[in-house]
């Protein structure tokens, strides 16, 4: 993006007058596709790409565009209902966005508790790794986000909303799942880190509580509060769950990448088919003997488990990084290919055709309820003062996911809006039609278009008119009433360059009783009513002195005698 924006000087001023023209006519910041203007101006010279350029269909594109482009969202656009979860930094919502009716988990973060946890870094890192995974091509096995916004003490994540509970309550509510139930709920899980890794992103806390059922029973990976960018540097860091870090997390200063990821999917597996993680026997808390068992113990499968199964998790939970499954230079294709996967259409995975084998019940909470889920104590962050600094970390928070908006507009109220903006642009083109008829246009008129005018009560309020610009007149057409008509042998100078009247760029047209001055927020077109309107005034000024020329040589008359009979006429008059 940098290379493209140095070369935007290189451009010739033709070439970019010409896209700002197309561009401003639909209100459109030109900043917007400032590194694009020598590619927009080669297409522009192509005629069916001219032709999408004169649709309705690229305006309407232009128009969204805009309204994209500023949004700036705060708590009133979300109307709050009741929670669902809590984490080490805040509260997770439903919400309803006021605007569209669509259904979204609202993540709040309290910026006083961030700061006494000195958890600046994780929450601003979690905002990156949201719209790593979020921008791009859809990925329906991860809680993505939509937007992200900040209050004066709020940093709030707008996410997909699950309301199916998670992995780990289902698990204490129905009881191990089966093999043939474990293999949907792998296949889903590994479409997600697949979306993940391809970004070059570890997620390092992979285990049932983080894995979401929406309302019909797929599944999606949640919290990316500890996921890491390994494009540039591996990490090195110990975090995780005990019982689900892989050994190289769990070795203090070794660097490790995606790896990590099919260590912990292998526990995670395990857990869902036995109740416990592998190297957590006995419903131990020992964390220390948990890390222990993990960098020693060989895990023995038990003989109930299919032969493909236990080829899998052998693989997956290899402490050997260089022979574990999904860590020998093919990925996640080295785990989809695997036997105990035989017979699975990825595709069909993706498009989420398979039937899950637990669907939520409808109307029952999924999860801890409201009143389990506690709450926190304000006291600990009664001394905690924000200041300017703090906020200033936060400046960049603010996000709108552009294809995850347009999706939610699509989803909701873009045919309805479209309808009736449909109507008033049919409306308006038929009163233009009024206006220039298809009679006009075989007539001499210049140029034509809807300006503003100085008018009112003082002169002092703007006012739009449709604007006709003839060789002999300029009519001025309001919405109902005749037309105002400035007609050229009034006019004594049109101003040779904009002149800035009310903070506007404008045109003053100087008549022998007054004036009139134009403007218009397309500054291209304003400059071509300029242009106009002096040429048409110089050819005017010029007809009617040669036609006063004619008259003098028709009626014996020249200028001489003209300036002898006025000074003949003044004397008889005493003067």
């Amino acid at each position: 993006m940098k290379e493209l924006l140095s070369h935007t000087h290189d451009y010739s001023k033709e070439c970019l007058q010409h896209v700002q023209k197309h561009l401003l006519k639909n209100d459109v910041p030109v900043s917007l596709f400032e590194p694009y203007i020598e590619e927009i101006y080669n297409h522009l010279r192509d005629e069916p790409f001219k032709k999408f350029l004169e649709s309705e269909k690229y305006t309407r594109f232009c128009q969204w565009k805009n309204l994209e482009l500023n949004i700036q969202l705060t708590m009133n656009d979300f109307s709050v209902h009741r929670i669902i979860g809590r984490g080490g930094f805040g509260e997770v919502y439903g919400c309803r966005k006021a605007d569209t009716g669509k259904m979204y988990a609202m993540k709040c973060l309290d910026k006083k508790r961030i700061k006494m946890k000195q958890g600046e870094t994780l929450a601003l890192n979690e905002r990156i790794m949201l719209s790593l995974v979020s921008t791009g091509q859809d990925c329906p096995f991860i809680v993505c986000m939509t937007y992200a916004f900040h209050t004066p003490d709020k940093l709030c994540f707008i996410l997909d909303l699950m309301n199916g509970g998670d992995l780990h309550y289902h698990l204490s509510q129905h009881g191990v799942f089966n093999e043939s139930e474990m293999k949907f709920y792998a296949a889903e899980v590994i479409l997600g880190l697949e979306h993940m890794h391809r970004r070059y992103i570890v997620y390092r806390d992979l285990k049932p509580a983080n894995i979401l059922l929406d309302e019909h029973g797929h599944v999606r990976i949640s919290d990316l509060g500890l996921a890491c960018d390994f494009s540039k540097k591996k990490p090195h860091a110990s975090v995780g769950t005990h019982g689900y870090m892989a050994p190289e997390v769990l070795s203090k200063g070794t660097a490790y990448d995606s790896s990590a990821d099919w260590f912990s999917f292998g526990c995670m597996l395990y857990k869902l088919l036995k109740g416990h993680s592998p190297f957590r026997q006995h419903k131990t808390k020992d964390k220390h003997e948990i890390d222990r068992m993990t960098l020693t113990m060989n895990v023995e499968l038990p003989d109930s488990f299919s032969k493909e199964l236990k080829s899998l998790l052998e693989g997956l939970l290899q402490r050997d990084v260089d022979k574990r499954l999904g860590c020998k230079g093919n990925g996640s294709d080295e785990v989809k290919d695997h036997p105990f996967f035989g017979g699975i259409d990825w595709q069909q995975v993706y498009h989420q055709k398979y039937t899950p084998p637990l669907i939520p019940p409808r109307g029952e909470v999924n999860a801890a309820d409201a009143f389990d889920i506690g709450s926190f104590d304000e006291e600990d962050t009664k001394g905690i003062k924000l200041t300017d600094a703090d906020q200033e970390l936060y400046k960049n928070f603010p996000l709108v996911i552009s294809e995850r908006w347009q999706a939610e507009v699509a989803e909701t109220v873009f045919e309805t809006i479209n309808f009736e903006a449909d109507k008033a642009e049919h409306k308006k083109k038929a009163k233009q039609k009024k206006l220039f008829d298809l009679d006009e246009k075989e007539s001499d008129c210049i140029l034509h278009g809807y300006i503003k005018k100085l008018g009112g009560p003082w002169t002092t309020s703007w006012q739009m008119r449709y604007a006709k610009l003839y060789p002999n007149r300029l009519e001025l057409h309001p919405d109902s009433a005749k037309p105002e008509m400035v007609f050229m042998d009034q006019v004594e100078e049109v101003s040779p360059e904009l002149v800035q009247v009310k903070n506007e760029q404008c045109i003053v047209v100087r008549l022998r009783e007054g004036k009139v001055v134009l403007t218009n927020p397309d500054e291209i077109g304003l400059k071509e009513w300029l242009t106009s309107l002096k040429s048409a005034h110089k050819i005017s000024q010029e007809l009617l002195g040669s036609m006063a020329k004619k008259a003098g040589k028709i009626y014996g008359t020249d200028s001489n005698n003209l300036n002898r009979n006025a000074i003949i006429a003044r004397n008889a008059n005493g003067n």
